[in-house]
């Protein structure tokens, strides 16, 4: 029997809701909204920030919706889930909502219900004595800090992202909980340069670096892998095919061209990357999104290595809370740590964060002459460069 058109459930662009199956993909937006938002829905007027963690979204109607922001974790687990989804049940009519930077926000429609939720939150600990649910990372503060997969779900990093996402908050709390910084300051981390975590454009970025090629296991490589398609998947050709002394297809790895990417243990379980002594964290800094008083800019690197000392990286937390308490007492109010950096000279930064400076942190790039004035190169003033040129005996 010939079904109907409406049991057919073609898609209607005059009623696009119409037939509409909810269990193929997300369901739709609109029923996780408090009842305040889908009231005011295109009509908010303007927000604030009351104070850390709490903000209040006005609408033109005169209604208001309070959130409260708390610091959460790129993996929780069920039980912690289910306490959060309790706090909401409870306090915020069963509505709460995760933030790209892996906050928890439960959203209110008054001040009395943001009091009691605050008093609730502060009851919840781990049993180290450590909050649960630290309300803050709004305005001019650090922001929880974006991360990557880490050695839980992937298998080219090459440092353990939660223990170090864990380790700098710690070492920065008191600056995600108060808003006592010039302007927002955005931390990232990736475990690899592959960069799942976006660590180009941050204020603070910690990019876990490989620094020796692949180790190649002769004995199985034939065996597990598709040595062509192993080959193919290098982006800068460092990989040949090859074979062994007793005529066994293998491939070699030419070092001189390998980035250290990990690109070929995504399709060779044969060729792993990670190493503990090779494996390093690099810090860069100076990055943004905002086009707030100047434009988007990269990260630049300004520690080229640190040691990956898991679980607690005490170097890596000083180098981040050194930069930062550099950047906080002389940037000036609303100045993002790059703007800062560029108004002062990025050789200036180095001297006031009391990092060296290296060769590794000079563009070596084809068109680095193109950029010599405006990027990680130090900006030379007229006299320094007439000065360098008579040196070199130019006129």
């Amino acid at each position: 029997m010939a079904l109907s058109k409406d049991k057919l459930g073609r898609f209607n662009p005059d009623n696009p809701m119409e037939n509409r199956v909810t269990d193929i993909g997300p369901r739709h937006y609109w029923q996780y909204f408090p009842p305040v938002i889908q009231r005011n829905y295109g009509k908010w007027d303007y927000h604030e920030i009351l104070e850390p963690g709490v903000l209040v979204h006005v609408s033109e109607t005169g209604d208001k919706a309070y959130t409260v922001r708390c610091g959460g974790m790129r993996f929780m687990s069920v039980e912690f889930l289910r306490e959060i989804c309790d706090i909401a049940d409870k306090f915020a009519d069963g509505y709460v909502r995760f933030t790209t930077r892996n906050n928890i926000e439960f959203i209110v429609d008054s001040l009395e219900k943001v009091e009691a939720l605050k008093a609730e939150l502060a009851k919840h600990k781990f049993y180290s004595g450590s909050y649960k649910f630290p309300i803050g990372g709004t305005g001019a503060g650090v922001t929880n800090v974006v991360h990557t997969q880490g050695f839980i779900h992937c298998h080219t990093a090459a440092v353990d992202a939660s223990s170090m996402v864990k380790a700098i908050m710690d070492g920065v709390f008191e600056h995600f909980t108060a808003m006592d910084l010039p302007a927002q300051v955005r931390i990232s981390m990736a475990c690899c340069l592959n960069m799942c975590g976006a660590v180009h454009c941050s204020d603070i970025a910690l990019l876990g670096y490989h620094r020796k090629p692949p180790v190649i296991d002769h004995e199985i490589i034939d065996k597990v892998c598709e040595i062509p398609l192993a080959i193919a998947s290098c982006p800068t050709a460092a990989i040949a095919p090859a074979k062994t002394e007793d005529g066994r297809k293998t491939v070699r790895i030419k070092e001189e061209r390998c980035m250290f990417c990990g690109n070929c243990y995504t399709m060779c379980p044969a060729l792993p990357l990670a190493d503990g002594e090779g494996d390093c964290v690099v810090m860069l800094a100076g990055g943004k999104l905002s086009n707030r008083i100047s434009p988007p800019k990269f990260s630049k690197v300004v520690i080229p290595y640190l040691p990956n000392n898991h679980p607690l990286f005490p170097e890596v937390v000083a180098a981040v809370k050194q930069v930062l308490e550099a950047y906080a007492k002389d940037a000036r109010k609303y100045e993002r740590l790059g703007d800062w950096a560029e108004r002062i000279g990025w050789e200036k930064f180095f001297e006031k964060c009391g990092l060296p400076f290296t060769e590794h942190l000079i563009d070596d790039y084809r068109l680095a002459y193109d950029t010599y004035r405006t990027s990680t190169q130090f900006k030379y003033t007229d006299a320094a460069w007439a000065v360098t040129r008579a040196a070199e005996g130019e006129e």
